[in-house]
């Protein structure tokens, strides 16, 4: 087996209704469209309780950060065939060279179809006569096809029974297209988590498509009809044909330029699927890549107390670090908490090729052109 090459597994989930997965601001008349991972985490590990397997989950994955088990990307839309995901912002917006003249606002876009970085990756031009920006989802979409999803608000009020006043407040919430839906992507470390890991984590996201995923999950929001799996091998179920291209080493920095260090293997660059919060293994090189960070905070649940804020790298970012990156799970419970409570920060990242240099336009520009 190819030693870059590690089991995985695609879900699909498609909303029976409502689905709200709270912005960062924590505003009710806001909605992220991404549901992130480590939100998922938190509500599989919730799910895992739930079947009595919880310690033994931590124990594999939050615990245990040099090499978790299991790890999840955060869920993106995907509308009919169309799986869309945040493009990586080393090759987004795509370069003048490989699109033709016209009127769609590439940098608009915040989702892209998945096959669309392989063709960028390869070099491929992108007509731009097939593609438009929907507004409302900000996902490329081919030309005459709705987005995924709408956002709304919803209007409710909270009845007080004993004086009868009414107070009023709204909420938004997303809704995808009868087609369309979240799919994300589980990826175990070897064959052995994967025989471990793979009927447990099927039915937790079973389970959580009955309860719900995200907010306002008593009104029924978040639930789904029964989620679709597709086996597979990471990285090429991501990027086709990609797998058989070296991922993409960088320069040696100028740390690597000295004798001592010319063994060492050269960075590379990595398209993160998930939010990431890097461990003490982890030598990334924040001087180089292309990457954000977010603040990611919150509630307890069941409890209400306010998480410790942690800065987190952000879906899409690419950050350059050696042959793999793991992540970590800290801390986040208040001071004086009874208990550990976990922001899953492990890396679900795809090592970037090299990218194709695009095809001679024709005829071809002159050298003052280039120049």
């Amino acid at each position: 087996m190819n030693p870059r090459l590690n089991p995985g597994l695609i879900v699909k989930l498609r909303p029976a209704g409502p689905w709200r997965s709270g912005p960062d601001s924590g505003a009710r008349h806001r909605v992220d469209p991404i549901y992130h991972s480590d939100s998922l985490y938190a509500a599989v590990t919730a799910a895992m309780a739930t079947l009595g397997m919880r310690d033994e989950w931590l124990d594999a994955t939050a615990r245990h950060p040099e090499s978790p088990a299991v790890r999840f990307s955060s869920c993106f839309p995907f509308a009919g065939e169309n799986a869309f995901i945040v493009p990586p912002r080393s090759i987004w917006p795509p370069a003048a060279a490989i699109v033709s003249a016209g009127q769609v606002r590439w940098r608009s876009a915040r989702f892209i179809p998945l096959t669309m970085v392989s063709a960028i990756l390869g070099g491929q031009p992108l007509q731009d006569d097939r593609w438009t920006v929907d507004a409302a989802s900000e996902c490329l979409m081919p030309v005459g096809q709705a987005g995924p999803f709408r956002i709304q608000v919803r209007s409710n009020g909270a009845v007080d029974r004993l004086t009868g006043s009414v107070e009023r407040h709204a909420t938004a919430c997303i809704q995808f297209r009868p087609d369309a839906g979240l799919w994300a992507i589980v990826s175990f470390t070897d064959e052995a988590a994967h025989t471990q890991w793979s009927a447990p984590v099927r039915g937790v996201l079973r389970l959580l498509a009955d309860s719900g995923f995200g907010g306002e999950r008593s009104r029924g929001w978040g639930r789904c009809s029964e989620p679709e799996f597709v086996e597979g091998m990471l990285p090429e179920m991501i990027l086709a044909h990609q797998t058989d291209s070296p991922p993409r080493p960088l320069a040696p920095s100028p740390a690597q330029e000295e004798p001592e260090a010319q063994l060492a293997p050269l960075p590379t660059e990595h398209w993160l699927l998930s939010l990431f919060t890097p461990g003490p293994q982890d030598a990334v090189d924040w001087q180089r890549g292309n990457y954000t960070a977010v603040a990611r905070g919150g509630r307890i649940a069941d409890v209400g107390e306010r998480k410790k804020e942690l800065q987190m790298v952000t879906e899409g970012s690419v950050v350059v670090a050696g042959e793999t990156i793991h992540g970590s799970a800290p801390d986040v419970a208040p001071d004086g908490f009874a208990h550990p409570v976990f922001r899953a920060g492990f890396a679900l990242s795809i090592p970037l090729p090299h990218p194709k240099p695009a095809p001679p336009s024709s005829p071809a520009p002159s050298p003052e052109v280039t120049a």
